[in-house]
């Protein structure tokens, strides 16, 4: 069941990780330019979370039902430090969607997710402090082949500029998506903390809840923010202006970026409830090099040297994690357990033959 769980997860997962930035990138592509609003479409999509924690509340009730069990079904599992903790996680995740929406708005999706995929250096970092991550040879070829190719792409930075942006805006953009990988790289380690330190047992249920929470947070937190910027005010004309398909169009690219990025956060949350942040880490850098290739196909971005050496550093990144992954498991799979290969010392000696 639990490897069925991972396969749904990590499909769910790619959905969101390759189509949350197109999706993105095409709103501002065509007359889009509210940063806050796409920061809320990040995390706005929550409400279809409702359906799975609904499905799972008539499961439990029909169980204690044939059990004869008298107790009242609980609606939501959640205790309130989980609770709490969930809210703090969100308004994280709230101004790391604004950070990375900003980024992408002055950024090539390509280029965008190559510095995205430095996030697995950090994550690494963090999560040997926070939750004790152990390290390979390996892993650590790895987190030093991403960050170098974060740096190869800084110091071709100007190569592909799109041509409507100031040099100002792309270098603050390119900061924002760097700022926005580490605060990322951050928030996966500390939900994996939260999910250890909690007082409840954590099942897949709960962790919905914990995605809902965490994603009204931080919807809020940019509601707020669109507030203050007056996005509600500019929105409808924008809907009119919008250059492909008007306002039916606008509306449903709205509708269906919501739901991808819904998809992208609960995948990666999903990941790392069933195996740990660093593999979620893992499986967003490996679905990047997808999303450069959609976006150069896509949006006909440049695709140059430095772009090159950085993605293949990373492909070499990513094989030398996953290859230092296949040689533990292989290690503790061929590893002989003493009670198939040797007799105990003494045997137990009964006291009658019969």
């Amino acid at each position: 069941m639990k490897n069925g769980l991972i396969i749904i997860i990590c499909i769910i997962l790619a959905i969101g990780t390759c189509g949350g930035p197109l999706l993105t990138r095409l709103y501002y592509n065509n007359g889009g330019k509210r940063i806050w609003f796409m920061s809320f479409l990040s995390t706005a999509g929550f409400p279809i979370i409702l359906i799975p924690l609904f499905i799972s509340f008539l499961s439990r009730r029909s169980s204690n039902l044939s059990r004869n069990n008298a107790a009242k079904t609980e609606l939501f599992l959640m205790e309130t430090p989980l609770f709490i903790a969930s809210i703090v996680i969100g308004l994280l995740t709230g101004l790391d969607n604004y950070l990375y929406s900003y980024g992408l708005a002055f950024l090539p999706v390509s280029t965008s997710s190559l510095i995205i995929g430095a996030q697995l250096a950090f994550n690494a970092l963090f999560a040997f402090f926070m939750v004790k991550q152990k390290f390979t040879p390996f892993s650590i070829n790895a987190v030093v082949l991403l960050t170098v190719g974060t740096g190869i792409l800084a110091l071709h930075s100007n190569g592909d500029k799109p041509a409507n942006e100031s040099h100002k805006d792309y270098v603050l953009g390119f900061l924002m998506t760097v700022i926005a990988a580490v605060l990322y790289a951050f928030i996966l380690p500390l939900v994996e903390l939260t999910y250890k330190k909690a007082r409840q047992e954590i099942t897949f249920p709960l962790v919905l809840e914990i995605q809902m929470v965490m994603c009204i947070a931080a919807t809020f937190f940019c509601l707020v923010g669109m507030f203050i910027n007056g996005d509600f005010k500019v929105i409808p004309k924008e809907a009119k202006e919008f250059k492909i398909g008007g306002s039916v169009f606008y509306y449903a690219l709205i509708v269906i970026t919501g739901i991808v990025w819904q998809g992208f956060f609960l995948g990666a949350i999903g990941i790392v409830f069933c195996a740990s942040s660093l593999a979620s880490a893992v499986l967003i850098s490996v679905l990047l090099p997808v999303t450069e290739v959609l976006a150069i196909v896509c949006f006909r971005e440049k695709f140059q040297a430095g772009k090159g050496v950085a993605l293949l550093l990373s492909l070499w990144g990513f094989v030398s994690y996953f290859y230092g992954e296949f040689k533990s498991g292989k290690k503790i799979l061929d590893k002989p357990h003493p009670s198939e290969t040797e007799l105990p010392s003494t045997l137990p000696v009964s006291d009658s033959i019969a």
